[in-house]
């Protein structure tokens, strides 16, 4: 009985308050699958047909190389601290906002990420009803599905890394294939010059917007990268495995749907491979694809709780987030809790500038032993939180944000930047202070 409480409790062992042990961590390959799992989804093909129904081929390949190489070396900076440290993002971020910092931190991180994946599952079950309505004529109500796939989402959620890295094992390579033969279909007895010059077919957009639109997607994503990259062998694998998944399977994601938009002049890649008439396992493998995304969101939720309650079980968290996240799925988050979610996630991207930023000069103190000896508050780290997030608001275009000005296009890249140039600042400062008043006291024993 001992033995397989044990065994059991190996399972859902999750290192959620403490640094994963070395001999747990992922060489790069296994990371690389599960950023992908973690980002391809659903969603990706919808927006890789957008950009394929209002740019030219040219301009998509351009802005989908750009945008992803940006969100690379943004998740790659970020698994870099989660690598070294071991710790989640949340626990990381208390080295550089203090303890009730990252208190605040994990409250944002907790309830935006639970927030999407009620969205993600609404996406989920509707277009679940679509299939089994257009392939089988089963007419299955959407909450129902929505309920089922929380149930699924929030299982793999529940056990942690080891679960999510073997369904995104299964679900990665699946989707490669079906997204090649589609391509290999859709591009039988058409020239590429033929799709090359196809005209635009949905709203046109320009590369620039493209660009922010794409960062704009996956920014968050990128910046709670040490909630993945905690299992990174080193930081070489951190980093590689980032330029694999935002990089290569991002991109090429992206890509493959814009060109299926263009030889078949449909934007939805959903009604694309209907019409291919690839049936039921292709419609399985993009519903994987969309699980696989979302347990991600639930996961990450969970380890922001985790640094909250401290004496309540991470499963216990999970099932909790995950069930108030298909009750607000159900209810119909999409039409009525938009906005808040928007808002919160303007808050998320300025806290990875702020630990990258401090990070860098301070990279002694980002160690486990370290974290009961933290600030309760760091009063500057807070202030350029607020600050950065008050310019993603205003960079933000109207009604969701202010509108005032533009930076680079992305509001959750602006943030980043301007948490991180000052944070570097500040750090400088600080270590400036501290060296004078050390070279004082020195100054004063030798007299």
């Amino acid at each position: 009985m001992e033995k397989r409480f044990k065994n059991r409790n190996d399972i859902i062992k999750d290192y959620e308050r403490e640094p994963v042990p070395q001999d747990k961590r992922k060489g790069w390959v296994k990371l690389s699958v599960v950023w992908m799992g973690a980002i391809i989804a659903l969603s990706a093909t919808a927006l890789g047909g957008t950009l394929g129904g209002g740019l030219g081929m040219t301009e998509a390949v351009i802005a989908s190389f750009v945008g992803c190489f940006i969100l690379s070396i943004l998740s790659a900076l970020c698994g870099i601290v989660g690598a070294r440290t071991g710790l989640s993002t949340s626990l990381v971020s208390m080295f550089a906002l203090g303890k009730y910092g990252s208190y605040a931190v994990s409250i944002v991180i907790a309830f935006a990420l639970f927030g999407w994946f009620g969205v993600q599952l609404d996406l989920f079950g509707s277009s679940l009803h679509n299939i089994l309505l257009n392939v089988f004529n089963l007419d299955i109500n959407s909450k129902l599905l929505v309920v089922v796939g929380g149930v699924l989402m929030t299982t793999t959620a529940f056990i942690g890394y080891k679960a999510i890295e073997k369904l995104s094992l299964i679900a990665v390579p699946l989707l490669g294939l079906l997204l090649i033969a589609s391509l290999i279909r859709v591009m039988n007895g058409k020239s590429l010059d033929e799709v090359v010059n196809s005209p635009l077919i949905g709203e046109p957009l320009t590369i620039g917007l493209s660009i922010s639109l794409i960062i704009g997607s996956l920014a968050i994503g990128a910046i709670i990268g040490p909630d993945i990259s905690r299992y990174a062998k080193s930081t070489k694998d951190a980093i590689i495995s980032s330029f694999v998944g935002f990089f290569g399977g991002f991109s090429i994601v992206l890509i493959i749907a814009a060109i299926l938009a263009k030889a078949t002049a449909q934007v939805d890649v959903v009604e694309i491979m209907l019409g291919l008439g690839w049936g039921t396992s292709a419609m399985l493998i993009l519903i994987l694809a969309q699980w696989t995304t979302n347990d991600n969101n639930l996961y990450s939720s969970a380890l922001g709780f985790s640094v909250i309650f401290k004496n309540t079980p991470k499963y216990v968290l999970t099932i909790s987030a995950g069930f108030i996240g298909t009750v607000m799925a159900v209810y119909g988050i999409y039409e009525n809790f938009i906005p808040f979610l928007i808002f919160l996630s303007a808050l998320i991207p300025p806290i990875g500038g702020i630990y990258v930023g401090d990070y860098l000069m301070n990279r002694r103190k980002y160690h486990y032993n370290n974290l009961s000896s933290m600030k309760n508050v760091n009063v500057v780290s807070v202030s350029i939180w607020i600050v950065a997030a008050l310019v993603a608001f205003m960079t933000t275009p109207a009604p969701n944000g202010f509108g005032i000005f533009t930076l680079t296009g992305a509001s959750g890249l602006d943030a980043f930047l301007v948490a991180f140039g000052l944070q570097l600042i500040a750090s400088k400062v600080s270590q400036s202070k501290i060296q004078s008043i050390s070279s004082a006291e020195q100054g004063g024993t030798i007299q």
